[in-house]
């Protein structure tokens, strides 16, 4: 009875404000309900159900997809009992069996293609042709399946977190140009000067920041350091030592009853932060996450703690551990790094984050109306932009808020990998109220960017899956810069122009 509740009460809530729902795009992929009691009593007669009619609104979507979150104690009982019931031992032992046989099967055909791709990679350095580690990657996952809609985890292979600029493109441009090797000799001019000029730095960081000066550019332009050279290391110093103090003064009151659902609800959603990454699956990090998170929650109680934040913790945590790390970050261990690094990259990534939500912080008070307000502007530009768009949405009763809310909520990072989010937050902290205005016309442009595949799907099902797992784990700086130039674009046509943007 408890559990039937629990299912009623999230089905009637389900559409509350802030209500945010675990769903997996380019970094999590689809998750597998099969599991669940309802399919294991129905089995094949509702697979054929399924089949034969589709779901056409989203209530009826609603109603037939359950959620693996709702299996209770009571329901786990039941399941492994139906599961021993219908289990035969012999059918078992031939079936894992053939599974082996299967696997070390494909495990051979997997060897013979990975050596003879070495052997191509070595003649081609031999011939003074030689592709970095990422693109390499990148290459022998392209050779299987396009994935039109992303499958399930198994199938993955983890591509790397914040590759260099040489090899960050997924199109396979030449290691460095000229012009970028000028762009980079022009920052370290600017950033070296006695006053940097801010209005310059954005100038030349619109089009991406290079790796090596990514992190001061970054401290740079969120406003955590001044421009003034001779000020900075006084101004770090004092800001790391605030930082530490908070904790000193606030992080043993995470045990207090006042606290312990904001604490309870950060340490659950931790593991969840890009679960794929094994950077961020190190006790050490999530130590570091829970405390950014925590302090900056109770500082803010207009706020609090609200499920999203905590991804926006990385794109900072990665920039500034790039800065001590020459090899690939998503395979290092933060351990490996003195105490004092690693607490100087702790407190510049609570601040520059601090930095940020203090510009988008209505999106996380109560009821989210920043949010709300984006999501139903996002609805009134497409439908200016592109109306046949707008019309099939409305034709199948597909709702904005359905797939955007976690585009503005989490600023698309679980639509993007998380090497392109970095780069998109170079131009975000670029422009003007980039994470809080032009943020809405990338969404604009990243939802025209898939006009294709949107009015090819022809019911609510279809639509809602594939906004929610669009493909573009293979996306890198090319991607990333026609977007943010067709959102540049939309926002010049758009932004001065009520009379355009407004029906």
């Amino acid at each position: 009875m408890a559990s039937e509740n629990r299912r009623q009460f999230w089905k009637r809530n389900s559409k509350v404000p802030g209500s945010i729902q675990q769903v997996y795009g380019a970094q999590h992929p689809p998750f597998d309900s099969r599991p669940h009691k309802n399919l294991l009593k129905e089995g094949s007669k509702m697979y054929a159900q399924s089949k034969s009619k589709r779901a056409s609104s989203f209530h009826e979507f609603a109603k037939s997809t359950s959620d693996a979150w709702d299996i209770g104690d009571d329901e786990e009982e039941e399941f492994m009992s139906v599961a021993s019931q219908g289990l035969n031992s012999k059918v078992a032992m031939a079936t894992a069996a053939q599974v082996i046989q299967n696997h070390n099967k494909l495990k051979d055909q997997t060897g013979e293609k990975m050596h003879q791709s070495e052997s191509i990679d070595e003649s081609k350095t031999n011939g003074k042709v030689v592709k970095s580690n990422s693109e390499v990657q990148l290459s022998k996952s392209s050779g299987r399946i396009t994935l039109q809609k992303q499958q399930s985890l198994p199938s993955r292979r983890v591509i790397p977190l914040v590759a260099r600029i040489s090899d960050q493109n997924a199109s396979g441009a030449p290691p460095m140009t000229i012009r970028e090797k000028s762009r980079q000799e022009k920052f370290r001019q600017l950033l070296s000067s006695a006053h940097t000029d801010l209005e310059e730095l954005r100038k030349y960081s619109w089009s991406g920041v290079p790796r090596d000066v990514r992190s001061v550019t970054w401290r740079l332009l969120s406003g955590y350091l001044p421009a003034n050279m001779e000020r900075r290391e006084i101004t770090l110093q004092r800001k790391r030592e605030e930082y530490f103090g908070f904790i000193e003064q606030y992080y043993d009151s995470r045990n207090e009853e006042h606290h312990q659902d904001t604490y309870r609800q950060i340490h659950i959603d931790i593991p969840r932060t890009n679960p794929l990454i094994p950077l961020f699956q190190q006790p050490a990090v999530q130590e570091i996450f829970e405390r950014i998170l925590f302090i900056w929650a109770i500082r803010h109680p207009a706020s609090g703690y609200v499920q999203g934040i905590n991804d926006l913790v990385t794109p900072f945590f990665v920039v500034f551990l790039s800065e001590h790390v020459e090899e690939d970050v998503e395979n290092f261990d933060v351990t490996n790094l003195s105490e004092t690094v690693q607490r100087n990259i702790e407190a510049d990534s609570f601040w520059c984050m601090s930095k940020l939500l203090d510009g988008i912080q209505d999106n996380y008070t109560f009821a989210q109306p920043g949010i709300q307000k984006k999501v139903k502007a996002l609805e009134e530009l497409i439908s200016r932009i592109d109306e046949q768009i707008h019309v099939h949405f409305r034709k199948y009763e597909v709702e904005y808020l359905q797939f955007a809310f976690r585009w503005m909520n989490n600023l698309l990072m679980r639509e993007l990998p998380l090497r392109c989010t970095i780069r998109l937050w170079d131009t975000y902290q670029s422009e003007p109220e980039g994470f809080s205005h032009f943020h809405l016309y990338v969404c604009a442009a990243f939802l025209i960017k898939w006009r294709k595949e949107i009015l090819d799907e022809d019911d609510f099902q279809g639509l809602l899956m594939l906004l929610q797992n669009l493909p573009t784990i293979h996306w890198g700086n090319e991607e990333v810069g026609l977007l943010l130039a067709e959102a540049y674009r939309l926002k010049y046509m758009f932004a001065d122009a009520p009379n355009h943007y407004r029906r």
